[in-house]
């Protein structure tokens, strides 16, 4: 074997795509996660969450700084107009960094036992379901989420007549789903 073949091997071997990577459980689920529990699939809601979850509270921050700037030439008003913008401005970006702790605080993840689902900030909630009691799952996609190419998955368990639990505005939702069927039909079909 020449140097230039046995080199080229060498470079191919430590390519990324030849290391193999453990998805990192985030910390506020690495607690849950059993010893000997394979991680198949670590999920957040897409960075777009922040914006989607928030437009309301922006749309309404605009209107409300447009009504303030607007009133602001009437005699009784007490306020300018940068103090209207400024007023607005601040209530958007409360929003959105309500909605950055919101999307920190969630997580999904996928074993070769369960189903992990945590969300939440002052009040948090935590779902675990075994693979075996799923027996249904969906995929639902609201205007904006399927305008970005995202969706929410729910999960539905033996005995239950509604979904128990969703992972909301994920990206990829038809790739995630079908990888939650694989997991299930692998692992919790038994």
């Amino acid at each position: 074997m020449s140097a230039a073949n046995a080199a080229s091997r060498v470079e191919h071997a430590t390519t990324p795509a030849a290391v193999v990577e453990t998805p990192t459980v985030p910390v506020v689920l690495q607690s849950v996660v059993t010893p000997g529990e394979t991680i198949l699939l670590v999920l957040r809601p897409s960075p777009l969450y922040i914006v989607l979850s928030s437009l309301g509270t922006l749309v309404a921050s605009v209107v409300i700084g447009l009504v303030l700037a607007y009133s602001s030439q009437s005699a009784w008003s007490g306020w300018s107009e940068k103090q209207g913008a400024a007023f607005a401005a601040g209530l958007a970006c409360a929003r959105l960094a309500w909605a950055v702790l919101d999307w920190i605080n969630h997580a999904y993840v996928l074993t070769d036992r369960r189903v992990i689902a945590r969300r939440g900030i002052l009040r948090t909630a935590l779902y675990e379901a075994p693979l075996s009691r799923i027996q249904n799952t969906i995929v639902v996609q609201s205007l904006r989420e399927r305008l970005c190419g995202l969706g929410t998955l729910g999960f539905a368990t033996a005995g239950r007549g509604t979904f128990d639990a969703f992972w909301e505005t994920v990206a990829s939702p038809f790739e995630v789903h079908r990888k939650v069927l694989e997991a299930i039909t692998r692992y919790g079909r038994k």
